[in-house]
């Protein structure tokens, strides 16, 4: 589902909300993330894995391939389905930030179900804000920000931002290439300053 030309504003229009419903629904969202990771699978390997009642996850399945975003990609018993790419950008309404919805960002919202401090950020910051700070995450991980500048830059609390950051950590790493490197900025001690090496 990603931005191409030829598209009319109606396809825009029902991509916006079908990947909205991805975002307020961390069921939803959960599942999404699930196939974009296993790239096809049956209600029946949903079911086991995630471990959903059978009626759920059919309705969940049925409503995602309703919104367009998962499809059936073979018709034949047991039914097997994929998720479809999503690449959209919004920009706020005064124009002044851009958010790029990846399936990144719905892995992390799909987590709220499990995680009490994802699921605590979105209460507080929205998905706007955990979107914010999944580029964070991704640019703490590459040792190009600590979680200091992150507090600094969002104005929220530095326990707030290791947080966060340390419950992004696995998106990240599933989702982003993440170059494995020597000495970085995680190696710099609660205060910022740098370790000692002594």
């Amino acid at each position: 589902m990603s931005r191409t030309s030829n598209r009319t504003d109606g396809d825009i229009i029902r991509d916006f909300l079908s990947v909205a419903d991805l975002l307020k629904e961390s069921q939803l969202a959960q599942l999404y993330a699930y196939l974009v990771h296993e790239y096809e699978a049956t209600v029946q390997d949903m079911i086991d894995d995630l471990e959903l009642g059978q009626g759920t996850a059919y309705s969940n399945v049925n409503r995602l391939v309703d919104a367009g975003v998962v499809e059936v990609t073979h018709d034949e018993q047991p039914r097997r389905y994929a998720a479809r790419e999503i690449d959209l950008t919004v920009t706020t309404a005064a124009g002044d930030r851009e958010y790029t919805i990846t399936p990144a960002l719905i892995d992390a919202v799909g987590r709220r179900e499990t995680d009490a401090d994802i699921d605590t950020y979105i209460d507080r910051h929205g998905v706007a804000g955990l979107a914010t700070a999944l580029t964070y995450a991704v640019a703490r991980e590459r040792g190009e920000v600590t979680h200091r500048l992150m507090a600094e830059d969002l104005d929220v609390s530095p326990l707030a931002a290791e947080m966060i950051l340390q419950a992004l950590r696995p998106v990240v790493h599933e989702h982003y290439e993440i170059e494995e490197s020597g000495a970085g900025l995680d190696e710099l001690d609660i205060d910022g300053d740098a370790a000692d090496d002594a």
